[in-house]
Order: structure tokens, then sequence, then C-alpha cells
């Protein structure tokens, strides 16, 4: 809460604090009107230079399938280590699986990174993370339906039937947990920043802030970005294995 209140204090006392989420391009949406944010943008960029870096390594790899080397080693050494990790954490059903967390990882990393070029982090947007989570969501329920069949329905009245409401929220409170993490994460280094170039004087603002930005965008958000493939893989190896 005392996150949320300095921002708001600053823009009442008329400090120049800049959280860089602004409204570029209105939509009219069914009668309501809707705006292209900074954060759509950003995301936009993130894919797109995704989008780069995976025709490049694909243009790599081809090219020197024979004999890889320079960037088509490098990618083959990320490809092996994320198979071992997905392996290592979900057991014998990793592989329909590693694709996907490849991906996730990759976008989030990115995308908490974004900040140290100057653009607004898009998980510092809740409805990033939440459709991110969703997204782990569905997996996992489908990964509970293939493993169990009808029986995840049935296990939901378990142990006894009268904790079938608690187990229902227990199910959906694993999106909502995640996302809230990783959002809650990326948001606060994203209002610290904000706070420090928006409150403090010139001299404050040189040399120090690239730390803090170190800190912030790139150590916490690969964390972070671990710490969302961890669970993700977690929680679906659970479903899998039950």
């Amino acid at each position: 809460m005392g996150m949320i209140q300095a921002p708001m204090l600053a823009a009442a006392s008329g400090n120049d604090v800049d959280f860089m989420v602004h409204g570029l391009i209105p939509l009219n949406f069914f009668g309501h009107k809707v705006w292209i944010t900074t954060t759509h943008v950003t995301t936009l960029i993130v894919m797109l230079f995704i989008m780069a870096l995976a025709l490049i390594a694909r243009r790599s790899i081809m090219k020197e399938y024979e004999k890889p080397s320079g960037l088509a080693n490098a990618v083959e050494l990320v490809v092996e280590m994320l198979d071992k990790l997905v392996k290592s954490t979900m057991g014998k059903h990793w592989k329909p699986f590693a694709n996907y967390i490849g991906s996730i990882m990759f976008f989030i990393f990115i995308a908490n990174t974004s900040g140290l070029f100057g653009l607004r982090a898009p998980t510092a947007d809740y409805g990033t993370t939440l459709s991110l989570a969703l997204i782990t969501f569905v997996m996992i329920q489908y990964s509970a339906f293939k493993t169990r069949k009808f029986r995840m329905f049935t296990d939901l009245f378990q142990p006894i039937p009268v904790l079938f409401p608690v187990n229902v929220i227990g199910e959906f409170a694993t999106p909502v947990s995640l996302s809230l993490r990783l959002f809650g994460n990326i948001m606060a280094g994203t209002i610290m920043l904000s706070l420090w170039y928006g409150l403090l004087p010139i001299f404050a603002k040189l040399g120090l802030p690239a730390f803090l930005h170190v800190y912030f965008d790139l150590f916490s958000g690969a964390i972070q970005t671990f710490v969302f493939a961890m669970l993700t893989m977690t929680f679906i190896a659970d479903k899998r294995n039950a």
C-alpha cells in the first residue's frame, strides 16, 4: 500500500514523477474509448525483437548445419541447458512442455529487462502477467485432465465433500498468485526508479541509477523469470504425476 500511496502523493504535490504509463492512441471499442498504451507498444517491440533473434538464430543454424560455430553453438548451448532444466524439474513428462517453458522464459526475461533500454517493462502491467498466468493455468488443468480424466473433478471433493469450495479456490489461486508475484516485483522496481528520477535533484540521477537498473531490471528480472518458470513446471508436473 505504501508503494501505491507514494506516487499519488508525489503527483499531488506537483513533483514530476513519470511512471511511463501513457495512453497513445484512442480506439472506439463497442462505444467505449480504450487506449493503445506504452505497455502495448513495448510488448510489440519485445515480440519483434524475439522474432528477429529467432530468425537470425535459425539462419545461423541452417547455414552452419554441418559444422556449427559461433552463434549456432551459443543457440545449441542455450537449448541444451533449457532442456536439462525442464527435464530435471518435470521428469518423464518434460518434452511436450520444453518449448512452452523456453518461450515464456525468453519473453518474460526480455520484457523484464526492457527497462535497461528506456522502455517500460510490459510485466509491470497486471494485464500482461495475468495473461501469462492464465495460459499456464490452462496448461495445468489440461495436464490434470489428460492424466486423471474426470477424476480431476471428483478430487475437488476430497478428502471430504465440504471442502469443495476450498479446493476450487485453491485451484484458481494459482494464476492469481503467479501473476501477482511477477507483477508486484517488476512494478516495485518501476516505482522505485520512477521516484528516483522524478523526486531527486539532477546530480543524483547520474551514475547511481545505472546500478539501480542493474538490480531492478537485470538481476530482479532474471530471478522473477526463473521463479515463474519453475512454478509453472512444478504445477504442471504435479498434475501429470498425480
